[in-house]
């Protein structure tokens, strides 16, 4: 069965949501992410770009146990939710 477009952003949104509530850890969720190689495919080659900085960015803030100057652990989290907000409108319907 072919996943369809809208569909292909589900299962990283879930694992988005228990990276929020504490469900799973950064490291987890960018494993998550960086295999959901269908989605990265159907969005434009940008979005790869940007979801790989950020999580590369969300790797290193879990580093650190406090919010540092340079990395708030929120505002990845925030700019994480824009990216598949903005992914999800570049999937066909």
């Amino acid at each position: 069965m072919r996943t369809t477009p809208p569909t292909l952003l589900t299962p990283l949104q879930a694992e988005f949501d228990a990276l929020r509530r504490g469900a799973t850890s950064p490291g987890a969720f960018s494993l998550h992410a960086r295999a959901q190689a269908e989605l990265l495919v159907a969005l434009p080659p940008r979005y790869t770009e940007v979801l790989l900085g950020l999580l590369d960015r969300l790797e290193s803030s879990a580093l650190f146990a406090e919010e540092s100057c340079s990395f708030s652990q929120q505002d990845l989290l925030d700019s994480l939710q824009l990216w598949l907000d903005k992914a999800a409108l570049q999937l066909p319907a």
